[in-house]
């Protein structure tokens, strides 16, 4: 199952988005329907409810009578979290009975308006959020739902801020009011991510990366990979994570893959998280049982690893999974940080990279013709190492 969490500040399209996703085929869960299920007449959440807020804010036919309650509850941080702490449970747990229902294979869009608010992003593969200029969702909240423009504003500004969202979106849908453009991002969001990270994911299929094409330092891929290490600990948690490799060192152009290297205590540990890194969106990449020995080590057991290759069309990744103090993880770790201490060293290394990149442009190719380089520079990164006291910093 691809979970895909779908937000957007109020005004913004999002129902829009949410319902053209249906029509493609997606089990749509919509959280504020859910909330509401989840305190009919009748039910325990409803009762809650009324013991912590007081019989009025249950009208004459046993209702719950939002106007009321949201009244009460807008202006008062504390009233508010008191019916978040009733709520958002119930919330959960029936979106996971839905989900459940939704079967294996299936593409669950769950309508979130809270998402980045709450902190949700983690728990889904794909964060989507549909952005729209603050002028025009004023305009239309005032005629579509018959707010006062101060309403409306007080609305907006109780809410995330549109980079607060960014933050946490792998897309966003930009929906200035032209709705067939806004259909045809989200049909090309579906057919060029989102069903093929489902058929990915359905497979246990890593995503093909780019060929070896040396793009410009991208200053996201930061953020990029907190999005990912925060989903991996969603998964396995609270585990070490770091951003290694070439996207790693400021300002070095790379291959737009990310490294990233979870750190684990032993492989026993590493091999009982696959199933749980799988179902978060990393597949195994078979075959590869551990990294090249360097030249002079005879112990390949040092070098062992697990291998995980992200299952997502749009943000390729691989996600290494190292013993705690071996020699593959030390490795990534000074490579990583003697490039960044040291401009001129990763010049040179940016400069083979062109060279091979333009030789050997398949994957593979490029990475094994890449080898004797690390090989050759090995050697003045553990001159490095010794000359500033560098170690590799605690597990």
């Amino acid at each position: 199952m691809l979970r895909v969490g779908l937000t957007g500040g109020i005004g913004s399209g999002k129902s829009t988005v949410a319902h053209r996703l249906a029509g493609r085929g997606a089990v749509l869960i919509d959280a504020d329907a859910v909330a509401r299920e989840v305190v009919e007449p009748g039910t325990p959440g409803l009762a809650a409810v009324v013991a912590a807020f007081g019989t009025e804010v249950q009208g004459a036919d046993g209702t719950l009578d939002r106007a009321r309650l949201g009244a009460l509850v807008f202006a008062d941080g504390g009233a508010r979290r008191r019916l978040n702490e009733i709520v958002h449970p119930l919330v959960r747990q029936r979106t996971r009975e839905l989900m459940a229902a939704a079967g294996p294979g299936a593409i669950v869009v769950n309508d979130v308006p809270l998402l980045a608010e709450n902190g949700l992003a983690p728990t889904y593969h794909l964060v989507v959020v549909v952005e729209s200029p603050e002028e025009l969702r004023i305009g239309r909240l005032i005629r579509d739902r018959g707010m006062s423009e101060v309403d409306a504003r007080a609305r907006l500004s109780a809410q995330a801020s549109d980079a607060e969202r960014r933050a946490v979106a792998d897309e966003v849908l930009v929906n200035d009011g032209a709705v067939a453009g806004l259909d045809q991002a989200v049909d090309r969001l579906w057919d060029e991510r989102i069903r093929p990270y489902a058929d990915n994911l359905q497979q246990e299929r890593r995503s093909n990366g780019p060929d070896a094409v040396i793009d410009l330092y991208d200053p996201s891929w930061p953020q990029q990979f907190q999005r990912l290490a925060d989903r991996v600990r969603n998964a396995a948690g609270e585990l070490r994570i770091d951003h290694v490799g070439s996207t790693a060192v400021p300002g070095l152009a790379a291959k737009d893959v990310l490294d990233m290297q979870l750190t684990v205590d032993s492989l026993a540990r590493a091999d009982e998280l696959r199933p749980v890194l799988v179902e978060a969106g990393f597949p195994v990449v078979a075959g590869v049982r551990s990294d090249r020995p360097k030249e002079g080590d005879l112990d390949p057991a040092r070098w062992a690893k697990r291998l995980h290759g992200s299952a997502d069309p749009g943000r390729p990744a691989h996600l290494h999974v190292r013993v705690a103090g071996s020699a593959g993880w030390r490795y990534a770790l000074l490579f990583r940080d003697w490039l960044r201490a040291v401009p001129s060293e990763a010049a040179t290394h940016l400069a083979e990279k062109h060279r091979l990149a333009a030789l050997h442009p398949p994957v593979a190719d490029y990475a094994e013709a890449k080898e004797p380089w690390f090989d050759a520079a090995l050697p003045r990164a553990e001159r490095w190492a010794r000359d500033t006291g560098w170690q590799p910093p605690a597990p």
